[in-house]
């Protein structure tokens, strides 16, 4: 049997630091990029349209508010429907990082990706969170040309979305045990690079020490291993550096529950539960979500206990090709059990 050597995809551009929303033309002409499709959603209309637009001297752009649901038939549509342009960027919140990714991949554009918040690591990975038939599903892309994260605008955003990335961040703890189950069962194999990345980038991240969130230390440590993690998914071709049980207990509660919570704040709570199953890091797992006022912050969400259950209940039919700890039943009892007798957990899960 013979193996073709990896191909890694890695941003061109990466600019992580304050203030670099007001200093984009210089990185068109470095590119020569000279006309520019500009999606951005609601927020950063409003916020930010008139700056990019007076920052822009010698550059086409056009701003395009890209507000509202959109599924996958009706971004292929869209894509086809735009004039040439050079590069698309999205800036914005996640779904519209993910419209952009999308639309750039269907016309086989340079896409750049600017985030206005951390809450998720959509931003930097080569998959695509997007409607499918109704469902919501993952559907491959590619890692973004570009990454240009301005740690000013990062640093204003609300609590709740620093929060929901450090969980989201957080999970590869558990994401990587799995993986290492799945391969010790047969189903599938760990590619050790990305394996590697994966770790590295997290172990950054809790070797920080400061408990101050929206320090800009801290805002460009976590949105830097957020970006090798999603370069890690390329490298794998799949989610599994950075995604595993505790993500199937987050999905299944975004099918059951009437008022889902945030993804990575529901990934946050699923990640200290299956590190205690899994008997990995728990300590760890827990002093970083102590210390970063991650479990504070939950405790005022009203999760409920129920639901969490019922969603560990539903989690190996949520991606059943895989094989994590919550794919047999005796660790799905174990969580069930966690779940009802953790005290932590008493006054998070109501």
């Amino acid at each position: 049997m013979t193996h073709s050597p990896s191909s890694i995809s890695i941003p061109t551009i990466l600019e992580i630091r304050p203030g670099i929303i007001k200093n984009l033309e210089p990185i068109w002409k470095k590119f020569d990029f000279k006309d520019i499709v500009f999606l951005v959603d609601d927020y950063t209309y409003e916020t930010f349209s008139s700056l990019i637009s007076t920052s822009m001297k010698e550059t086409e752009i056009d701003i395009i508010n890209f507000s509202g649901h959109y599924d996958i038939n009706d971004l292929i549509s869209i894509a086809f429907k735009l004039r040439n342009f050079d590069v698309v960027v999205a800036m914005g919140g996640g779904a519209v990082v993910d419209y952009g990714k999308y639309i750039a991949w269907s016309r086989k554009l340079p896409f750049i990706s600017i985030p206005t918040s951390a809450s998720n690591d959509g931003f930097a990975s080569s998959n695509c969170s997007l409607m499918v038939n109704g469902k919501k599903t993952t559907v491959p892309a590619k890692v973004p040309f570009g990454i240009i994260v301005d740690l000013s605008i990062i640093e204003q955003a609300p609590e709740k979305f620093i929060l929901s990335g450090i969980g989201d961040l957080m999970s590869n703890m558990t994401a990587l045990v799995d993986w290492e189950f799945e391969e010790k069962n047969g189903v599938g194999s760990v590619n050790a690079f990305a394996a590697m990345l994966s770790k590295k980038a997290l172990n950054s991240f809790v070797r920080t020490p400061l408990t101050d969130i929206r320090h800009p230390i801290f805002l460009k440590e976590l949105v830097s291993s957020m970006t090798m993690g999603g370069i890690a998914t390329d490298i794998s071709g799949n989610s599994n550096p950075i995604s595993g049980s505790e993500h199937l207990i987050s999905h299944a509660l975004d099918k059951i529950s009437p008022q889902p919570n945030m993804h990575g704040i529901q990934v946050g709570v699923a990640t200290y539960i299956m590190a205690n199953i899994q008997g990995h890091r728990q300590e760890r797992v827990r002093k970083v979500l102590e210390r970063t006022v991650f479990f504070e912050y939950a405790k005022t969400l009203n999760l409920v206990k129920e639901e969490f259950i019922e969603a560990i209940h539903l989690a190996p039919d949520i991606k059943p090709t895989r094989y994590t700890y919550l794919h047999e039943k005796k660790y799905r009892d174990n969580a069930i059990h966690f779940i009802q007798d953790d005290f932590l957990l008493q006054g998070i899960l109501k």
